[in-house]
């Protein structure tokens, strides 16, 4: 593991070949710097957030099956293109995720999104579901599952685990991450290895204050 601050992305295929992490580029790195900078102020934290996770949502839905298809163009000409797959839809964990919902929406202007509150014991620390609203036929639909920081693991989890109650496929689920620790991939890519994780970066230290500041309760 690297020291606190460089990336843990040189054993990538250590986690499987199903968590992936954005091409790395200064742009990346950059938007990384300024949401770990205490010194960044709300208005532009969130801005840069924001950045960020439309990044992450843009590589997420790359994830999602495509089916070809022919269309014709303006002049009659016939073009052979892809379209989605009919079905998808987000899902986020409350309340940091709520975060990346906007830039889901600004991708695909129609989705339909749901939500999970997962809360931890103040005694044993442990997480549970305490709410959850979903599409009726989610168990037929591809699931973006929105959730920014990724420290333990745990909370993705409890979430995961409800979504395959409703009857969603394990490997019909794609988590959008930005910031995710080792510890935490391990965790969740041996719970559920089927499932797609889509993260900015693995990094031994999450910024854990990111919900507060978003959402400027901190």
């Amino acid at each position: 593991m690297g020291s606190p601050d460089q990336q843990d992305n040189s054993n990538i295929d250590d986690y499987g070949q199903n968590l992936k992490i954005l091409p790395p580029n200064d742009q990346i790195r950059e938007l990384q710097t300024i949401l770990r900078d205490r010194n960044t102020t709300r208005s532009d934290f969130k801005f840069y957030a924001d950045r960020l996770i439309r990044l992450v949502i843009e590589e997420s839905l790359n994830q999602l099956p495509f089916s070809k298809c022919e269309v014709v163009t303006p002049t009659g000409a016939v073009y052979e293109g892809l379209k989605y797959g009919s079905g998808n839809c987000g899902v986020s964990i409350v309340r940091s995720g709520e975060a990346m919902e906007q830039g889901l929406r600004d991708c695909c202007r129609s989705i339909r999104i749901g939500k999970i509150l997962v809360e931890s014991d103040a005694d044993t620390h442990e997480a549970r579901v305490v709410y959850a609203r979903f599409p009726d036929d989610i168990g037929q639909r591809q699931v973006l599952l929105m959730y920014p920081i990724m420290s333990t693991g745990n909370t993705v989890q409890q979430a995961v685990a409800v979504l395959k109650e409703h009857g969603v496929r394990e490997e019909s689920i794609i988590l959008s991450n930005l910031f995710c620790t080792p510890a935490a991939a391990r965790i969740v890519v041996n719970s559920f290895p089927k499932m797609k994780i889509l993260t900015s970066e693995l990094h031994p230290v999450a910024p854990n204050h990111f919900g507060q500041k978003y959402f400027g309760t901190d």
